[in-house]
């Protein structure tokens, strides 16, 4: 029976979500430029950036995955926060990148690639970093719908109708702000959920901790997983191919992940950037502890059979994703109730609007106008990316119901991103740092690296693998996706010596 209460918890939410709603629609009248709506007028400071990017990176797909890898793998899962942290250090310290994209002065990556190999590769690159992008978003919308169905107690026996009314409902309200005031609205609703998803986060570990205790989740941890829990090399479903895909993911999603771009591109210079980089890193860590906790938390409080109590559907698409939300349905009491649904709301709005505002930027600047013989005016461009970002969730809201799942969300999430990062990281270290680079080797890259995750996604559809054996498919086709995306890079480069006139290096 879970513990949610309409007329406290319900009231809780209420009020948030009113906030929230007025907080963004209120921004609408400070948006009357495209730069505005896109990039907030380049004038991010750093503790906004840091909040802005904080509850962006977090939305309840990630506390999903996250727990589902708490679950399945034990302190191990949380190998990917560690090396995520540890890029960003690297990049934010270095300016490894950032530094030559922020001068350029662009608003997206492409329109950077332009500057050195041409208007085609800028189109091309725009075209695989949206694909990659809303396959990777694709399913956001639909483990929210479930994972609230199934927070919140409702009826089960309907949970197909009740999963597409969330999700519905999810959309509408990310979609009206956003829609409204664009990155304005998005930057200062990220404040207010940063404050919210944080208060809900750590109320909620505390709690655990108190009633379940440390040593009983590390015993549990010790008990099911043996070393393998704790140390990723020594578990089956993880080993040295997880880690380093995830090292070459995680180096990539930071030089080239558009909702951590957006924010470098919105800050007020290259200094500030880097900054928000660096104090953002370590809530990596805890971005991939602290669910992975609840995850721990339902191996060690549930029983054996308290998955019987879902739907046969639910149960065949994975008992491990599904655990921590009804662990905490019976777990959290009323009022801390209302407050963890404030949050997870709050981090799915926040994650939402910017992955839409993100996406439709790169459509707007990359795809779209390369095709445009004459420059839109003002009110024209804000017109077509409001329509932009309404697609967006259109898309989100049928795929996210079509798509088959299979094995673990995060692995899914890792080979969609690879689709694109894989490429732009590549050409985005080339164009920085390699004078040979041209556009031959900037196009044999893009189709490298789009190719092999896409191929891989496709074939495991027919193939009925083991779920560990769907991780290591995955590993090694993401690995494969990198190298042969430099070593096309570096031959199609050689092949035509291209014209090196443009420095990035200069200010």
């Amino acid at each position: 029976m879970t513990h949610f209460s309409w007329p406290i918890d319900g009231t809780i939410i209420g009020l948030y979500l009113v906030a929230t709603m007025v907080a963004g629609i209120m921004m609408r009248k400070y948006v009357g430029k495209v730069e505005h709506f896109l990039v907030a007028g380049r004038e991010v400071n750093v503790y906004l950036g840091i909040a802005s990017l904080a509850a962006t990176e977090f939305g309840v797909v990630t506390c999903m995955y996250t727990a589902q890898n708490g679950y399945q793998y034990g302190f191990a899962g949380a190998t990917p926060g560690v090396l995520m942290a540890l890029a960003m250090v690297f990049v934010g310290a270095t300016g490894f990148c950032i530094n030559p994209l922020r001068r350029a002065g662009v608003m997206t990556i492409p329109e950077l690639f332009e500057k050195r190999f041409g208007p085609r590769v800028r189109w091309a690159a725009g075209v695989v970093i949206v694909l990659g992008g809303l396959l990777n978003m694709g399913v956001f919308l639909r483990i929210t719908g479930e994972f609230l169905v199934l927070v919140g107690g409702f009826d089960l026996d309907h949970l197909g109708r009740n999963v597409v009314l969330m999700m519905t409902a999810l959309l509408a309200l990310g979609t009206i702000y956003t829609v409204a005031g664009g990155m304005l609205s998005v930057l200062v609703t990220d404040f207010l959920q940063f404050i919210v998803m944080s208060a809900g986060l750590i109320a909620v570990t505390i709690l655990i901790l108190m009633n379940i205790g440390w040593e009983k989740l590390a015993a549990t941890v010790a008990d099911r997983y043996a070393d393998g829990g704790f140390n990723p090399f020594f578990n089956p479903g993880l080993g040295w191919q997880y880690v380093l895909f995830n090292a070459l993911e995680c180096l990539a999603g930071a030089l080239t992940w558009q909702t951590m771009i957006s924010r470098l591109l919105s800050a007020k210079d290259a200094k500030t950037g880097r900054q928000i980089y660096t104090r953002t890193s370590f809530f990596f860590v805890a971005r991939f502890l602290l669910p992975g906790i609840w995850g721990i938390a339902a191996l060690a409080w549930l029983a054996p059979d308290a998955m019987s109590a879902l739907p046969r559907t639910v149960q065949e698409q994975s008992d491990s994703l599904y655990a921590m939300p009804l662990f905490l349905s019976k777990f959290v009491p009323v009022g801390l109730m209302g407050l963890l649904l404030a949050a997870m709301l709050a981090a799915d709005m926040s994650n939402t609007s910017s992955y839409m505002i993100t996406w439709a930027s790169v459509i707007y600047n990359d795809v779209l106008a390369p095709l445009r013989k004459t420059p839109w005016s003002e009110k024209r461009g804000l017109l077509w990316n409001r329509a932009i970002v309404s697609l967006i969730g259109v898309f989100l809201l049928f795929y996210g119901l079509l798509y088959p799942l299979k094995g673990d969300v995060y692995a899914y999430l890792l080979v969609t991103g690879t689709i694109y990062m894989s490429s732009i990281s590549i050409m985005l270290i080339a164009c920085c740092y390699w004078k040979r680079a041209n556009n031959w080797g900037a196009a044999a890259a893009i189709v490298v690296g789009a190719v092999i995750p896409i191929a891989c996604l496709v074939i495991e559809q027919f193939r009925d693998m083991p779920p560990n054996d769907v991780q290591l498919w995955r590993c090694y086709t993401g690995i494969a996706a990198y190298a042969a995306t430099a070593v096309a890079m570096i031959v199609g480069s050689l092949l035509k010596p291209g014209d090196n006139s443009y420095d990035l290096e200069k200010p």
